[in-house]
């Protein structure tokens, strides 16, 4: 008989196809179903597979007795309660590094989306509206701007090796300096923020970092300035973004990821000096199975 294996998250199907060859996948992706498991013989389950969004809750966590692995498709491990796996000996998979790359792209994309309005301009096309004249907004360069980067780890790191080509001052912020980093240091966040015309944002997420980008790094970043989010929506204050983004104390931003996903406050969606995306960093078809791939097998591997 085969053993039951906890699926908090989808895979794609060929890679679920091959779980399904060694395993009995019981699938609980709603709050309402993952209870409904703890009142149903929470200890058969010894493995779940989940992703950086979904996590495991605490209770469900707590519930599942004879837990030995937590799978994550993704590397995003800010809701799941480090302290507790570590003290019942719950080991964690994540897909590292697999998805950097991917990310990095992304991060670079909805830049030059926001700086060139090709998202206006598509629905300006779109609408009809061309033949009643041109298309007015000017966008921006990006050779020669100031960019600042949240959180200069494996992603942020991509990110500025494929900005550098475009010729850009690049700088950084995170808790302590690199010693092998070429980039400017700025040990304060506000103060990477008023250097910079463009900010980034690739720091992990998680309760150390929630709201680490606050009003006042906003309003230091300036009227002028861009921000770009791939990392967690926890990351940047999203109250003090939309406003500053809607009385023009932003000058835009380009969102992958949202506070309170998949929420996005209805303000942003009239906003034209928004790009908005349904975080879709790692989304690509060869990410996606390679991430696949290694779920499938760190749960083989046991």
């Amino acid at each position: 008989m085969k053993a039951e294996l906890l699926m908090l998250a989808p895979l794609l199907p060929e890679y679920e196809a091959q779980l399904a060859e060694h395993f009995h996948l019981v699938r609980a992706c709603s709050r309402s179903e993952q209870q409904a498991l703890l009142a149903d013989r929470p200890e058969r389950f010894k493995t779940l597979v989940t992703n950086g969004g979904e996590g495991v809750d605490p209770p469900l966590m707590a519930g599942l007795g004879n837990l030995a692995l937590i799978a994550v498709n993704g590397v995003g491990i800010d809701r799941i309660d480090l302290e507790l796996a570590s003290a019942r000996g719950i080991r964690i998979a994540t897909t590292d590094d697999i998805l950097t790359d991917a990310v990095a792209d992304q991060a670079v994309a909805l830049l030059l989306a926001l700086l060139r309005h090709v998202c206006l301009a598509d629905r300006f096309v779109r609408e009809g509206r061309w033949r009643e004249g041109g298309f007015a907004p000017l966008g921006t360069s990006l050779r020669g701007q100031r960019v600042g980067i949240v959180g200069l780890g494996k992603i942020g790191n991509a990110i500025a090796a494929r900005l550098q080509p475009f010729g850009v001052q690049l700088a950084y912020h995170n808790r302590r300096p690199l010693a092998d980093s070429p980039y400017t240091y700025h040990a304060e966040l506000a103060a990477l923020a008023q250097a910079s015309d463009i900010l980034i944002v690739a720091a992990a997420g998680g309760a150390g970092s929630r709201h680490l980008v606050d009003a006042a790094v906003l309003d230091a970043l300036g009227p002028q300035g861009v921000i770009v989010n791939i990392a967690r929506g926890s990351v940047i204050d999203e109250e003090a973004l939309v406003a500053r983004l809607a009385d023009g104390r932003l000058g835009g931003a380009a969102l992958d990821v949202f506070e309170h996903e998949p929420q996005v406050p209805e303000a942003l969606l009239a906003l034209d000096n928004v790009v908005l995306q349904p975080h879709l960093g790692s989304a690509t078809l060869q990410t996606r199975r390679a991430m696949a791939d290694c779920v499938v097998r760190a749960v083989l591997a046991g």
